[in-house]
C-alpha cells in the first residue's frame, strides 16, 4: 500500500474513533461500513483494513468479490439522501467532521432517533440491496446471478414467457441483512433497544421499497415487430424512483412509543391498535429545529443558503430562511454562445454575458 493509502486510511481511523462515542451501543458498529463510498476501489485494501465491525469483516472475507457493491451501495444511498433533502431545511448534510481529507459522513442525525435517521437508515440498506443485486444480473458474482424461480414460466394463452435475466433481487435483500442488521440480544440499554429495534424496523422499510417497485420489462418477437410473443423478466426500478417512494414514507413517517414492551408501538394512544407496516419509517424522537445553527448538534442552519423567490415549495424562501428574510444578489455569467463551424476548420463562437439574481437566506 503506498503512502498516500496509509495516510487516507489512518486519517479516517481516526475520525471513527472520535465519532463512535455519538452512536448508541451497538449500533456504530453497523455504520462504519459508509467509510467504504470514500475509497475508490475497496477491494484493494483488503477486509482487514477497511471500516468494518468484526461480523462485517468476517462476511466481507467469506464474500470479498462484493466489496465493490458495497462501496457501491454506499455510494448509491448518500448521494440519493443528498438529493431527495438538496431544498430542504435538513439537507442530508454529509460533513467530514474531526480530519480534512478524511471520508465523509453523517453526524447528529445518525443516532438521534428522528425522521431524518429513519430516511438515512432506509436510503442506506436499499441501496446495499439495489448495488448487489444490480453485480448479480451482472454476471460479476460466483454464487447469485439472475432469479432461477422465474425459468420456464408465463403464460401461453397471452403470448408471452419468463425469460431474459430477471434481477434476483432476493438474494441483494439477503445480503442486506446479513451485513446491516445488528441483533437486539446484544445490546444493553432502555434507550439503545428502542433505536437499534427502530433502526432494523427502517431497515426492512427501505428494502421493502426496492421489492416494491420491481416491474416487468417484455421484448416482442415475431414477423416484422408483430408481437406474437414477448418474452418478460423482473427488473429494478431506478434508485431514484426509490428514493422518491422513500422521501414520500418520510413524509408520512409513524412516531413510535419510547418503551418496548413485546413489539413496537405508535406513540399515541388512540392509534395504538393500528399495526405498524412493515414498509412504514418509524421513529422516536421529534426533529430538532434545522433553522439556526447548533454547533453541539452540528447542525449549520439555513443561513446562506440559496432559496427560490418565487417557489412556495419547501425550497422557497420564505419556508427555507424561517421568516428571517433573504438577501439578492447579482451574479453575472458568461459563456460561449451562437457557435458555427467555419469552413475548414474551426468554431466560431460569440461571448454571451447574462444577469442572474440569486437569493441567500438571512
Amino acid at each position: 500500500m503506498d503512502r498516500a493509502a496509509l495516510l487516507g486510511l489512518s486519517r479516517l481511523c481516526a475520525l471513527w474513533a472520535a465519532l463512535l462515542a455519538l452512536f448508541p451501543c451497538g449500533a456504530q458498529g453497523n455504520w462504519m461500513w459508509l467509510g467504504i463510498a470514500s475509497f475508490g476501489v475497496p477491494e484493494k485494501l483488503g477486509c482487514a483494513n477497511l471500516p468494518l465491525n468484526s461480523r462485517q469483516k468476517e462476511l466481507c472475507k467469506k464474500k470479498p468479490y462484493l466489496l465493490p457493491s458495497i462501496g457501491e451501495g454506499a455510494r448509491l444511498g448518500i448521494q440519493e439522501c443528498r438529493s431527495q433533502f438538496r431544498h430542504e431545511r435538513w439537507n442530508c448534510l454529509v460533513t467530514a467532521a474531526a480530519t480534512p481529507g478524511t471520508s465523509p459522513l453523517f453526524g447528529y442525525e445518525l443516532s438521534s432517533g428522528t425522521k431524518e435517521t429513519a430516511f438515512i437508515y432506509a436510503v442506506m440498506a436499499a441501496g446495499l440491496v439495489h448495488s448487489v443485486t444490480r453485480s448479480c444480473s451482472a454476471g460479476n458474482m460466483t454464487e447469485c446471478s439472475c432469479d432461477t424461480t422465474l425459468q420456464n414460466g408465463g403464460s401461453a394463452s397471452e403470448g408471452w414467457h419468463w425469460g431474459g435475466c430477471s434481477d434476483d433481487v432476493q438474494y441483494g435483500m439477503w445480503f442486506s441483512r446479513k451485513f446491516l442488521d445488528f441483533p437486539i440480544r446484544n445490546t444493553t440499554g432502555k434507550e439503545s433497544k428502542v433505536l437499534l429495534a427502530m433502526n432494523l424496523h427502517n431497515n426492512e422499510a427501505g428494502r421493502q421499497a426496492v421489492a416494491k417497485l420491481m416491474s416487468v420489462d417484455c421484448r416482442c418477437h415475431g414477423v416484422s415487430g408483430s408481437c406474437a410473443v414477448k418474452t418478460c423478466w423482473k427488473t429494478m426500478s431506478s434508485f431514484e424512483k426509490i428514493g422518491h417512494l422513500l422521501k414520500d414514507k418520510y413524509e408520512n413517517s409513524v412516531q413510535i412509543s419510547d418503551k418496548i414492551k413485546r413489539k413496537m408501538r405508535r406513540r399515541d394512544k388512540d392509534q395504538r391498535k393500528i399495526p405498524i407496516g412493515k414498509d412504514e419509517l418509524l421513529y422516536v424522537n421529534k426533529s430538532p429545529n434545522y433553522c439556526v445553527e447548533d454547533k453541539k448538534r452540528g447542525i449549520p442552519g439555513t443561513q446562506g443558503r440559496e432559496c427560490n423567490r418565487t417557489s412556495e415549495g419547501a425550497d422557497g424562501c420564505n419556508l427555507l430562511c424561517c421568516g428571517r428574510g433573504y438577501n439578492t444578489h447579482v451574479v453575472r455569467h458568461v459563456e460561449r454562445c451562437e457557435c458555427k463551424f467555419i469552413w475548414c476548420c474551426y468554431v466560431r463562437c460569440r461571448r454571451c454575458e447574462s444577469m442572474t439574481d440569486v437569493h441567500t437566506c438571512k
